[in-house]
């Protein structure tokens, strides 16, 4: 992309980011003006980023002269955890068959979860997320799993955190999860019950690499279920085997979007 860069501090790659960040956090067609807001970019700057972005087919201009994102971006990003995904995804949908419950499976991102595929079940469930979609880790089952089996230290940066309230339920006293991380790896399961959304609950197992925890696999079902959901264990703890086994030839690094330490 052509044209010198006259905003010190910003290079023409931060720039593009923004202009993404910008569709990221309003998830729906946006108007150039909005962009160039969103991305706290000159007009005129956002007109030739965009335009520029567009023509790649990494944006779209509707009809209405709004943009939104490209089919080329979502084609790109096919290729994101495409052998975790592509190993996975025939267990997840077994789960899914299995239990009749949406079932996902997630890797930690710095200090969220990231989900990285999801069978979605009839139920008129409430969703916190979507593939691609992140959430903080002390609020979702397959968040507390993976992090009651990371080494400590990752642990106790998590901790020193302040903990973000998403629903009045949310666990966020740091003592409380900390004993509740404890409890989750002694029995090798996590739950929640509205920690996350109103109206639902969910259940989730790690999922081992070489030994260290490089997934979680979870079911996500009404708040209603609570009570029973644990009957899906032996299930849960069967599909993690299968996709342990399936996945030990996948490099650990295809786990690990992590990075070397948690995001501030």
């Amino acid at each position: 992309m052509a044209g010198r860069n006259r905003e010190p501090g910003r290079t023409v790659t931060t720039k593009v980011l923004a202009i993404f960040e910008a569709f990221e956090k309003s998830r729906g067609a946006l108007s150039l003006t909005e962009i160039a807001e969103g991305s706290n970019l000159p007009l005129s700057t956002a007109h030739r980023l965009v335009s520029e972005l567009t023509d790649w087919g990494l944006l779209y201009r509707g009809t209405h002269g709004r943009y939104q994102l490209g089919i080329r971006l979502w084609e790109l990003a096919q290729n994101a955890w495409r052998p975790l995904r592509e190993t996975a995804r025939p267990f997840i949908q077994d789960l899914f068959s299995l239990t009749g419950e949406t079932a996902h499976l997630a890797v930690r991102e710095g200090n969220e979860v990231l989900y990285i595929d999801r069978v979605y079940g009839s139920k008129r469930v409430p969703r916190a997320s979507r593939v691609g979609g992140r959430l903080p880790m002390h609020a979702t089952a397959v968040g507390k799993v993976i992090l009651a089996f990371e080494e400590e230290w990752v642990r106790s940066a998590y901790l020193d955190r302040q903990l973000e309230h998403r629903t009045p339920h949310t666990h966020v006293d740091p003592r409380r999860f900390a004993d509740e991380l404890t409890q989750i790896r002694e029995q090798g399961y996590a739950t929640t019950l509205e920690e996350v959304r109103l109206g639902s609950c969910s259940i989730a197992v790690p999922v081992f690499h070489t030994g260290r925890v490089g997934a979680g696999l979870g079911l996500v079902m009404l708040a209603t279920q609570a009570a029973t959901m644990t009957r899906h264990l032996p299930t849960l703890l069967g599909v993690s085997a299968q996709i342990e086994g399936a996945t030990a030839h996948i490099p650990l690094e295809a786990f690990l979007a992590r990075g070397s330490a948690l995001r501030d």
